[in-house]
């Protein structure tokens, strides 16, 4: 209740009074409300049989080695399509029956809904129906898994442990430093500490971690058994060739890139982590149009003030379907975080996704950003300012735009996702070829 209370009260300071009571209705309907709802229980007690045959054709008609449960919050139809998606979208191809967590705070799915071949979205929320899609699952003589993220809060070490008893193999996402500003809470999350700590002492447990920080840190505890690096990565069709080079952008973005200055832009969430100093250092040079996409994570844009800068625009999040048109009209992308646990355990998505885009990048001094040549680093202020004017002079040079190819191909989801697979076929006794 604690951790609740906490991120209510940084919820009243990122959307306000009424905001943050629209945001809690609707995560009470769809985090409690569908529990208890006498109608949706009387639905499937009085059609149970039709239910356990329609869950068992999905058995007979998909074609799989494994079963994987994710347990998240997360959603699948969320303003930020990230890693959840492009991994277990990438795991359904690879021969891995996917059942995946929605919540009806972002996803029309009542009880199920066939995504893709072997991908199912599924509201484990209605529990009435969720008993039966295990049942069904239980029954499969597969190896099975139920995976969920290191920041994940909803799901308790008591249910992670009845999930083990069950026979499933814990598949535990450790993709950021557990830090209560990722959480929006003061402290962290009891069940985040629970379920790291009881992991850290499962060596059966499978951890995949994103970083090398990570990586480090779950050495320490626990050895590399089991262990899987797989960060993060890009859909490279997506942001390479799914450009629509007559789409109609919104008058001020049009406006914008037609100030006749380079456009520096940036996409994500604006926090704690974000540089705010380096923005206004960049805008006082007068040099660029600085361009933010993204949601505000919490108030610390409002509280820096760049909304009183010229130079500066936030244009709001933009749907995934579309932000590889707005992206592929900046010059030079950047990652201008500061420095911190945080940002040093961060494999950022966008960091690929720039790649696959050709565009020239320059980031702060990240760990995960130094590992690759096609990244201009700024360490400080002033060196970001000088790789910045060298990006875009990088613009027109072919043997760039192939080194960013070139590593964008390195880092496809395809890639990270088959990493995870061949450590569960390991698990699983089967050759690797």
């Amino acid at each position: 209740m604690k951790d609740k209370l906490s991120k209510v009260k940084n919820l009243v300071k990122k959307y306000g009074f009424f905001g943050t009571i629209k945001k809690v209705a609707g995560y009470v309907y769809s985090n409690y409300v569908v529990r208890v709802s006498i109608l949706e229980k009387a639905y499937v007690f009085l059609h149970k049989k039709e239910i356990r045959r329609r869950l068992e054709r999905i058995f007979e008609k998909e074609n799989f080695d494994r079963i994987v449960v994710w347990r998240s919050s997360f959603g699948w139809t969320v303003p930020l399509y990230q890693r959840p998606q492009h991994i277990f979208s990438n795991f359904a191809k690879q021969r891995t029956l996917v059942f995946y967590e929605v919540t009806r705070f972002t996803d029309d799915v009542k009880r199920i809904k066939r995504q893709a071949s072997n991908l199912y979205l599924v509201n484990f929320m209605n529990e009435a129906f969720a008993k039966y899609v295990f049942e069904a699952i239980e029954r499969q003589n597969k190896p099975r898994y139920v995976q969920f993220y290191s920041t994940d809060w909803t799901i308790t070490k008591k249910q992670a442990s009845i999930y083990k008893e069950r026979g499933y193999r814990i598949v535990y996402e450790y993709i950021d430093d557990l830090n209560p500003s990722l959480a929006g809470t003061d402290t962290l999350p009891v069940n985040v500490k629970d379920k790291y700590e009881m992991v850290m002492n499962d060596k059966e447990a499978i951890v995949v971690v994103t970083a090398d920080a990570l990586q480090r840190d779950v050495i320490q505890k626990r050895g590399s058994v089991n262990l899987v690096y797989s960060g993060n990565g890009v859909d490279y069709n997506h942001f390479h060739n799914d450009i629509d080079r007559n789409f109609k952008f919104e008058k001020k973005y049009s406006e914008i890139l037609k100030f006749g200055q380079p456009v520096v832009g940036y996409y994500g969430a604006l926090a704690k982590w974000f540089d705010y100093d380096l923005i206004k250092y960049m805008a006082a040079k007068g040099k660029y149009q600085i361009v933010l996409f993204g949601i505000k994570y919490d108030d610390s844009y409002e509280k820096a003030g760049l909304d009183k800068l010229e130079n500066v625009h936030f244009l709001g999040s933009r749907d995934y379907q579309v932000l590889q048109n707005y992206a592929s009209k900046i010059d030079v992308l950047t990652i201008p975080f500061l420095i911190n646990d945080i940002t040093k355990a961060t494999s950022p998505v966008k960091l690929f996704e720039y790649m696959a885009l050709n565009k020239p990048i320059v980031t702060t001094d990240m760990d995960e950003c130094r590992k690759y040549e096609s990244v201009l680093i700024g360490r400080d202020h002033a060196e970001f300012i000088d790789k910045l004017d060298e990006a875009i002079k990088k613009k027109s040079d072919s043997s760039y735009m192939k080194l960013l190819d070139k590593e964008a191909l390195e880092n496809t989801w395809e890639e990270k996702a088959k990493l995870i697979i061949e450590k569960m076929r390991e698990c699983e006794g089967v050759g690797i070829h």
